[in-house]
């Protein structure tokens, strides 16, 4: 088991989570973060990880929602850049 792996399992206990499918959750909110990071601003990332699992969190089946909210977000934050204008504030 990699480091990250056992690093999920133990946040996963310390707050009471279970989650049907680690890696792939895992998966999804590291690609959005790639893409956030990418296309949006560095900072941006783990504040967007955090408003996904706020979001997910609401949803009848939270596991599900990641997946759909994090292909949502990562395409918005794949077409960022380019949707704003040059001088836009941070």
């Amino acid at each position: 088991m990699s480091t990250m792996s056992e690093w999920i399992a133990e946040a996963c206990r310390e707050l009471d989570l279970t989650l049907a499918d680690p890696r792939t959750t895992t998966n999804a909110v590291l690609d959005l973060t790639a893409d956030v990071a990418h296309g949006v601003a560095r900072p941006a990332a783990p504040v967007t990880a955090f408003l996904l699992g706020l979001a997910a969190g609401r949803a009848d089946d939270p596991e599900a929602a990641v997946a759909e909210l994090a292909a949502r977000l990562s395409a918005r934050a794949t077409v960022w850049s380019s949707d704003q204008p040059a001088n836009h504030p941070e």
